[in-house]
């Protein structure tokens, strides 16, 4: 079957910014292709619940009154899952869009997976003599007609006449190609099912991958767990060592932090606490300190704005005291018994990231 022979879902999403983890959708618009025709085509705006940036009002012409009486994603969530029940998604940088729809369904107590295809990703591979290939790059170099830009339905109709301009020029056997390699998933490890990978949250933490009898292989951190929990059964890129991880893998694990240096911190702990066979042991070289250059101890805090929650990572001349996520946790942490050691690779965390000057850093009295 060719690309445009498929089920498509042509997806174009506006929004209040551009983070889905607390950003909102504000126009949804989406164009249904079956046999290579459309099919239907269906758009609203949607009532993020918050006010639209001034920028982003500006961008699309989207004002906060024009949502004001517009449905909440939770209510059209039902229909708009019906509508792309089975279809590729296609968008202009995909992983935007699809990352949104797929926030916004998990709020909504949907779980929601597709196949995906970017256009921004299709357009590099069919004309890789091109520098720039964002949409308005594709609508001036293809004479694509936009009726709006920065609206929803106009972006996605753009998008379906770049579709269709590709499989002219190219021939629908090599965009059919094209989009075959761009859209190729992961293969899961046959013990692993898709609800378990589902389950691991877009957020920043620390995965645990267990093989037989619960041995723990190998411990990763991520910004986003669930991409990076992926990209370990991707086959183009896996490592001779990666697949025999996959091979190996029977469970996934994880613990969500608030953010990197969180993150960091738990897998350093983790490693040497589970000394997982996969995790490769870091190279000692001699290193030279850097005086501790606060007066006592300081809190490193990291918010996570989605869970509206927080955590204080504290820590006194180079040494990771611990992560608070209250006032008692904290006191507990400033009054506790023996200081930990000095940790190399904690320090090495620390110090990169709390000499960058971009950690939030608050001075605490004990």
């Amino acid at each position: 079957m060719q690309l445009l022979d498929a089920p498509l879902a042509i997806v174009d999403l506006e929004t209040t910014g551009a983070n889905a983890s607390w950003d909102r959708i504000t126009e949804i618009a989406v164009i249904e292709v079956d046999g290579g025709e459309i099919s239907g085509e269906w758009s609203t705006l949607v009532n993020p619940g918050s006010a639209i940036p001034p920028a982003i009002q500006a961008l699309t012409g989207i004002t906060s009154d024009m949502v004001a009486g517009a449905p909440t994603f939770d209510d059209l969530a039902r229909e708009l899952h019906q509508r792309l029940a089975g279809r590729v998604v296609v968008a202009h940088n995909a992983r935007f869009d699809y990352g949104f729809l797929r926030q916004a369904f998990e709020r909504a107590g949907i779980r929601y997976a597709a196949r995906t295809l970017c256009t921004v990703k299709l357009s590099r591979r069919l004309y890789p003599g091109h520098a720039r290939h964002n949409l308005d790059s594709l609508i001036a170099r293809h004479g694509l007609h936009c009726r709006a830009r920065h609206r929803a339905m106009g972006d996605a109709d753009a998008v379906w006449q770049f579709l269709r301009v590709a499989a002219a020029e190219h021939g629908a056997g090599a965009l059919g190609d094209a989009a075959r390699q761009l859209a190729r998933q992961p293969s899961l490890p046959t013990h692993i099912e898709r609800e378990a990978i589902d389950a691991v949250p877009e957020a920043p933490g620390v995965y645990l991958f267990y093989g037989e009898g619960e041995a723990p292989l190998y411990v990763g951190k991520s910004v986003n767990m669930r991409s990076r929990v992926l990209s370990h059964f991707a086959d183009d890129l896996r490592s001779s060592r990666g697949k025999q991880l996959a091979r190996e893998v029977r469970r996934i694990d994880w613990q969500r932090t608030a953010g990197e240096l969180g993150a960091l911190l738990r897998e350093a702990e983790l490693v040497k606490a589970l000394m997982p066979v996969f995790n490769r042991r870091p190279r000692r070289a001699p290193l030279k300190t850097i005086a501790w250059p606060w007066r006592g101890p300081v809190g490193v805090v990291e918010e996570d704005r989605e869970r509206e929650a927080s955590d204080v990572h504290v820590v006194h001349n180079w040494c990771y005291l611990g992560t608070a996520q209250s006032e008692s946790e904290l006191a507990e942490l400033l009054e506790g018994g023996p200081r930990p050691r000095f940790d190399l690779d904690q320090y090495k965390i620390l110090a990169r990231h709390l000499l960058k000057g971009r950690a939030r850093v608050v001075e605490l009295s004990t």
